[in-house]
């Protein structure tokens, strides 16, 4: 049997990387990974509110208590998004820009506000008050149509329906206002305003009924 060197054999042998090596390699890849995880880091959406309505209206009976419930809506509107509805009736949504809180919530927020501040007696089912009356209501479209002219839309069929469960009226609310880009914070703008012009003429409508 041939003897081979020691110093022979330590070459042959696989050399072993220093371990500081080896975690500065590691190092390395993780700030590589880490930089392109934020080349496709995408910024939170933009949030948009509808303002408090002002103080105008009819005042109603004293006394009389209003119930307001969240308005029913399609699936499209039941959501945070700012919705557009092109020539042909497709809907689509902005990019990157949600409203404060899913819409029919938010609306109905808007509404009771709108009695309040017209001086009306006014609640929301569930809170244990004895309504005179109850305001239910359907969206039918709250966003930005392009159809036409480019402008926002808000369209709500209402029904007032007394302690009976009898409907005392019924009305299709439609409010617009002009846009000038379709892009997010002209859309929230222009939806604000419509959405004031909205209230008022609900506050209007039950005035005295």
């Amino acid at each position: 049997m041939s003897m081979i060197p020691a110093t022979l054999d330590r070459a042959k042998r696989p050399q072993k990387r220093p371990r500081a090596t080896l975690l500065a390699r590691a190092c390395a890849v993780a700030v590589l990974l880490g930089l392109a995880g934020c080349g496709s880091f995408s910024p939170p959406p933009e949030t948009f509110d509808l303002s408090l309505p002002s103080a105008s209206g009819t005042r109603g009976a004293a006394g009389r208590l209003i119930v307001v419930s969240e308005p029913q809506a399609l699936q499209a509107l039941e959501s945070d998004r700012i919705v557009v509805r092109s020539g042909d009736g497709t809907l689509s949504f902005l990019p990157g820009v949600q409203w404060s809180d899913r819409l029919p919530r938010l609306l109905q927020s808007r509404i009771v506000q709108g009695f309040e501040n017209a001086g009306r007696a006014v609640g929301r089912p569930g809170t244990g008050l004895a309504a005179d009356a109850a305001i239910q209501s359907e969206l039918r479209f709250f966003g930005v149509s392009t159809a036409g002219e480019t402008q926002a839309v808000i369209e709500l069929s209402a029904k007032l329906v007394n302690g009976s469960g009898k409907i005392v009226s019924a009305r299709i609310f439609r409010a617009t206002a002009p846009l000038a880009a379709v892009d997010g914070k002209a859309a929230a703008a222009a939806l604000d305003q419509a959405t004031g012009k909205l209230i008022a003429d609900m506050v209007r409508w039950t005035g005295g009924r």
